[in-house]
């Protein structure tokens, strides 16, 4: 009778994995057209902008025809737009996106040696976001109509509403400058030094076992997080209080207060796990909002990652760099969406089928 049972069962198991595997086909399908259209947006990014690319790429401001010429033929510009086209992303298929006409070195090493800076500061401010937001949305929806419900949201608005660059600098000058809590930028002090294995500066601090190496790197980050991390935390608190809210309006919630169950548990347990698919979706859509605003904050705290990188390489007239990285955080965008879209598969089953 149990091998019975079990064998009843398997089948069942069978078809929860192909329903999940071809949710995950479905996705990826999706992706693929979408990623050619970034590479033509990037590719086509040059063109668009005013002034020879040939110029441009090649650094030099006044050249002869014949150097014209020959620089032409060397990067493919006298081949048809289509062949070029079709050679770039042929390239990019096998991990080239190009090379900096500054460094000369590779735009995909420049990108994965500082998005681990990237990386960190965006980790801790979606942290900072979340840890903040989703309780702050979830008492305000339990307040609903209160001081308290007011104050956070209305809070909530003003963080907002607050433009990056202003922020900053506002903090900058309270914080680091009036209070001096806080350094005003970089990643860690100049008084430690200690080669990356990681990349990430709290676990490099923590191998390097120099004393007071961690705390100096907590304190750099601290600002950045704040400053990166108020925008989604406000829209991450404002769609957790409307989630809550539609949830909270559900008979089996109410039923389960029927039943006596505490707050805590019909709250915890029966409403927030329902209303955490667009709470999620928000958090996946922030993404690529921080990796936005990261190009101010690494600018205005002289954050060595990808958005300080870019903003440099605009200055430097540096195409490929902007053409490489505009593709590599686009794909990275994609794939959280990715991974997001797989939680709603296991949030709530019901979507795999």
């Amino acid at each position: 009778m149990q091998w019975c049972q079990r064998w009843d069962t398997m089948p069942r198991q069978r078809g929860a994995g192909f329903n999940m595997f071809r949710f995950l086909m479905g996705r990826l399908a999706v992706l693929i057209p979408t990623f050619i259209g970034v590479s033509i947006i990037a590719f086509s990014f040059i063109r668009l902008l005013p002034g020879d690319p040939v110029a441009l790429l090649s650094g030099e401001r006044v050249m002869s025809p014949e150097r014209h010429a020959e620089i032409s033929h060397q990067l493919g510009f006298d081949r048809p737009i289509v062949v070029q086209y079709l050679d770039y992303l042929w390239g990019v298929l096998q991990g080239d996106f190009g090379t900096s006409i500054v460094t000369k070195k590779p735009v995909i090493d420049q990108f994965f040696e500082l998005f681990p800076a990237t990386v960190e500061l965006s980790l801790c401010a979606i942290l900072f976001a979340v840890i903040l937001g989703i309780p702050a949305g979830v008492v305000a929806a339990i307040k609903r109509g209160s001081a308290i419900d007011q104050a956070m949201m209305g809070t909530a608005l003003v963080g907002f509403s607050m433009p990056i660059f202003w922020w900053g600098l506002l903090l900058i000058m309270l914080v680091s400058g009036m209070l001096q809590w806080t350094p005003v930028s970089g990643r860690i002090s100049l008084m430690y030094f200690f080669p990356p294995v990681t990349g990430f500066m709290l676990v490099d601090s923590l191998l390097s076992g120099q004393a007071g190496a961690f705390k100096s790197a907590v304190s750099h980050l601290v600002l950045p997080t704040i400053v990166l991390g108020t925008i989604p935390l406000a829209v991450i608190a404002r769609q957790t209080r409307s989630a809550m809210l539609e949830v909270l309006s559900e008979d089996y919630v109410r039923t389960a207060r029927a039943k006596g169950l505490s707050t805590f548990r019909v709250v915890g347990v029966h409403a927030l796990r329902n209303a955490m698919i667009p709470v999620v979706t928000t958090i996946g859509l922030q993404v690529g909002v921080m990796l936005a605003g990261a190009i101010l904050t690494e600018t205005i705290f002289s954050w060595p990652g990808i958005g300080k990188w870019m903003v440099d390489s605009v200055s430097r007239r540096d195409y490929a760099v902007i053409q490489g990285g505009l593709l590599v955080i686009a794909a990275v965008i994609m794939l959280v969406n990715l991974i997001v879209d797989l939680l709603y598969g296991l949030i709530n089953p019901r979507i795999r089928h």
